[in-house]
């Protein structure tokens, strides 16, 4: 009897863990990242993959915003000390369905906003962002080697303070990427 309850246990205990699994995949994946230089500074390049729970779909079409954040982190190693922490960025971009006039808006604080018709071309939008400038020209030295991390996720400090508590609760409401890392040449 112990043996069987024990087989049982082991079954339910891997059913779950390929449960979780399964569900940690669904979130988002940095497909592509890159640091360019150009005339102004340094841009990151960068392409994601993901699509909306239902959750989040739901709560989109219902007309609560949703906001996704994209930090990048630059350190330069030291052997002598800690790592030399060049540059710390983060964007927000917002999505938002007008519900009267059935229309998607893309905005990025500081920047124009972008009018969708269908739900699709707005996550289209934020799958594949403009080069974003992460520093200015002077902010790395060049000829030095950056450790660059870059991380995406719905930002749920945005949401209206009752939606909040129940995002820390409902898995539906995280969706978030691993942490991308690799190395810069600074030019």
């Amino acid at each position: 009897m112990t043996v069987r309850f024990f087989r049982l246990l082991a079954c339910q205990f891997l059913l779950a863990f390929a449960c979780a699994t399964a569900q940690a995949a669904d979130g988002i994946e940095i497909t592509r990242a890159s640091i360019e230089a150009s005339d102004d500074g340094y841009r990151l390049s960068a392409a994601y993959s993901f699509d909306l729970t239902p959750g989040l779909e739901q709560a989109i079409q219902h007309g609560v915003p949703l906001s996704f954040t994209t930090e990048i982190e630059l350190t330069r190693p030291r052997w002598w000390w800690t790592d030399d922490h060049a540059v710390s960025s983060r964007r927000t971009v917002k999505l938002n369905y007008d519900v009267l006039f059935r229309v998607y808006h893309v905005s990025v604080p500081g920047s124009i906003q972008q009018n969708f018709d269908t739900l699709d071309e707005a996550l289209l939008a934020i799958r594949r962002p403009t080069r974003w400038l992460i520093a200015s020209k002077g902010a790395l030295k060049p000829g030095e080697t950056y450790n660059v991390t870059v991380r995406m996720f719905m930002d749920r400090e945005y949401l209206l303070k009752p939606l909040q508590v129940d995002a820390l609760n409902n898995s539906d409401w995280r969706l978030a990427s691993h942490k991308k890392t690799f190395t810069y040449r600074a030019e």
